[in-house]
């Protein structure tokens, strides 16, 4: 049980990595997108980041969802 909870963590965390990756690659390389407005003069750079943050939320979520019922009476 325990290396399927340990898979799953590190599927999650890869899956956060690539997220965070697109963020820092793109404030890397085309700093003139992050300063876009596309939504009611909030730049992307906070709509990114406030993504981030709501998927991490998420991730931990379904981690904890999946990986609650371990069946050991812990």
């Amino acid at each position: 049980m325990h290396a399927r909870n340990s898979r799953l963590g590190l599927k999650l965390f890869a899956l956060y990595l690539l997220l965070y990756g697109g963020f820092v690659l793109l404030n890397t390389f085309s700093p003139e997108t992050m300063e876009a407005t596309p939504w009611k003069g909030v730049n992307v750079a906070i709509l990114y980041g406030f993504g981030l943050i709501v998927s991490a939320f998420v991730l931990a979520m379904i981690y904890g969802v999946l990986c609650g019922k371990s069946g050991d009476g812990s």
